[in-house]
This record gives structure tokens, C-alpha cells and sequence, in this order.
């Protein structure tokens, strides 16, 4: 990821989930908030309840995936966390990227107002 860092200690996703405001579908839940700098960072969160590790590092995977082709089209100065939801599982990276950018424009966070 060129502009973002990934969101790897406890009390950062801690900080995002007390602070930031949450946006959901079906698939997934993002927690939004803005922090000081002017990077991104990206925090994917997926529990057992979803499945195996298989299942949840796919997941992740297609995260990671949909952020990176759209990352130029996000503000900076995000703390991002995606959290997945059960049906999750069953989804392919269309639906996932999907999914990412909805929720993306519903939170005002893309440039342009969430517009493509």
C-alpha cells in the first residue's frame, strides 16, 4: 500500500472502535476515524465466529486487495478498520469491493465527495 500503513496494535483498533463512527452492510462493518498524520492506516479484523484461518486470511487478503486498487481515491489521515460480519465468508472479491467502496462513500470518506 502505497499511501497507508496497516493498523497492527491493540489500543489503535481500541482508540477506532470507542472513537470512530461505524458504517455496515451485509458483509462487513467500518469504523472510521480521523487520526494526526497524513497516511492511512488500515486495520482488518475478522473473528473465529466467520471461520477458519483459511477463511479468515482469504478475507483478509480481499481486503487488503480492494483497498490498495482504490487507495488514491481515499482521504488521507484515516484510521480505517474493517471488521468482518458472518456471510462474509461466502464472498468473493466483487462483493467484497463492493461492499468497501459503499461503505467508503456513505462514510464521506473518498475524495470528491464518494463519488467514482
Amino acid at each position: 500500500m502505497l499511501f497507508s500503513e496497516s493498523m497492527k496494535k491493540t489500543n489503535e483498533f481500541l482508540n477506532v472502535y470507542r472513537n470512530g463512527k461505524s458504517y455496515a452492510d451485509k458483509n462487513i462493518v467500518i469504523y472510521v476515524w480521523k487520526n494526526d498524520g497524513s497516511r492511512n492506516k488500515l486495520g482488518i479484523s475478522c473473528s473465529k465466529k466467520v471461520g477458519n484461518s483459511v477463511v479468515r486470511h482469504r478475507f483478509a487478503r480481499l481486503v487488503r486487495e480492494s483497498y490498495r486498487l482504490h487507495e488514491d481515491i481515499f482521504n488521507s489521515g484515516l484510521d480505517i478498520v474493517v471488521v468482518a460480519r458472518a456471510c462474509a465468508k461466502d464472498a468473493n472479491f466483487f462483493d467484497i469491493e463492493k461492499s468497501v467502496l459503499s461503505l467508503a462513500g456513505k462514510a464521506r470518506i473518498m475524495k470528491n465527495g464518494g463519488d467514482l
